[in-house]
């Protein structure tokens, strides 16, 4: 860990090739689950994956906020990233860096290049990867169903006055969406046959939630409720009207065909939003095995149409299927983009950011 603030530890890991590429990746995770969803285990840990090909690669650990946090809006996070990305930039001694968010952390990385662009300092970014990510918040499911003004604002209200929105119950809403999967197969098997749960990886990590603070929790309710990205000026961070439009470094996006939080053509219509030259995978995968699908699994699968037309149906219908997992495809787009190969430095951190701790560092732990 070579950097902390307010909001986030800043974790390199150490070089697992003899060369490297000059611009280094940093990883943004979802606000509302641990950073190391990414790195589970050897067998499908992607941070492994990109240190063995190349990549510098960073990552972001949340603090787990409390009540005195309850200011910490969209605005302090994206503030708390660009700080991040300028000490990755500072670190490895590139002009550029190449961002990668998940969920909600892709919506924190547009949010910030649209910030970097309004400000004209959008030549830091060389590149934005978004997994299973909403920019566009037009989305029908059955948590939908209950939203109106009123559930909004009360939602609102309540989280304000504990200053948190407890993980536990975020999770809940999504274990609701995939009741069959997520919550009657345990009880089923758990409690009415008395069978103890197999050790399971991805599991543990669903269940070690964070909580969100009151005003950030509030901007998400405002996104869903107003989808203003979809429009120029619609979305203000950091003092700027934020134009995905003029945001035009190269974007590589994945969705995941069964998403039940984050539902592939939402996905799909959300990288039409964005400017620059566009990719767009679908993986045959739900919300975060679309992320770990390691090489090697023999049910992975994907499919790509390179042209984006405006109808998430028609593009599937013409789409390429391609077996095997998309880390691959992403690597090679992600390799043409990440300047020259250089002998490894071994050392982290540099003079003014010197390795702190280990990873995982202090904030993931906080309970």
């Amino acid at each position: 860990m070579v950097f902390r603030n307010e909001l986030l530890e800043l974790i390199q890991y150490s070089p697992m090739s003899e060369k490297q590429y000059a611009r280094p990746l940093l990883i943004v995770p979802p606000q509302i689950n641990k950073f190391y969803i990414f790195d589970l285990s050897p067998s499908n840990s992607f941070v492994q994956y990109t240190l063995k090909n190349g990549l510098q690669t960073f990552i972001i650990s949340w603090r787990n906020p409390d009540v005195r946090h309850r200011e910490w809006g969209l605005s302090s996070y994206v503030q708390a990233v660009e700080e991040a990305m300028n000490v990755c930039r500072a670190i490895t001694g590139a002009r550029e860096v190449n961002l990668m968010g998940a969920c909600a952390g892709g919506l924190t990385i547009a949010a910030l290049q649209g910030h970097l662009q309004a400000k004209r300092q959008m030549r830091r970014v060389a590149s934005a990867t978004y997994l299973v990510s909403l920019l566009d918040s037009q989305i029908e499911s059955p948590a939908t169903l209950f939203i109106d003004e009123q559930t909004l604002e009360a939602a609102k209200r309540r989280s304000y006055q504990k200053g948190v929105l407890d993980g536990r119950d975020m999770a809940r809403v999504f274990a609701w969406m995939r009741p069959n999967d997520l919550i009657w197969t345990y009880w089923v098997n758990n409690y009415l046959l008395g069978k103890a749960p197999p050790p399971f990886d991805i599991l543990y990590w669903n269940n070690d939630t964070t909580r969100l603070p009151a005003a950030l929790h509030g901007d998400l309710l405002d996104f869903f409720k107003h989808n203003p990205l979809t429009h120029p000026g619609g979305l203000e961070v950091c003092g700027t009207p934020i134009d995905l439009q003029k945001v035009t470094v190269d974007s590589f996006s994945v969705a995941g065909i069964n998403d039940h939080i984050t539902p592939w053509d939402v996905v799909y219509r959300s990288t039409l939003l964005l400017g620059g030259e566009r990719r767009f995978l679908l993986s045959n995968s739900g919300h975060v095995q679309s992320i770990l699908n390691p090489p090697g699994n023999p049910k992975a699968n994907f499919v790509e149409n390179g042209k984006l037309s405006g109808d998430p149906r028609a593009w599937y219908y013409d789409a390429h299927r391609t077996d095997g997992s998309w880390w691959p495809t992403w690597l090679k787009w992600i390799q043409e983009r990440s300047g020259a190969q250089k002998e490894t430095l071994a050392a982290l951190g540099n003079q003014n950011y010197p390795p702190m701790e280990a990873a995982p560092g202090t904030y993931v732990r906080v309970r």
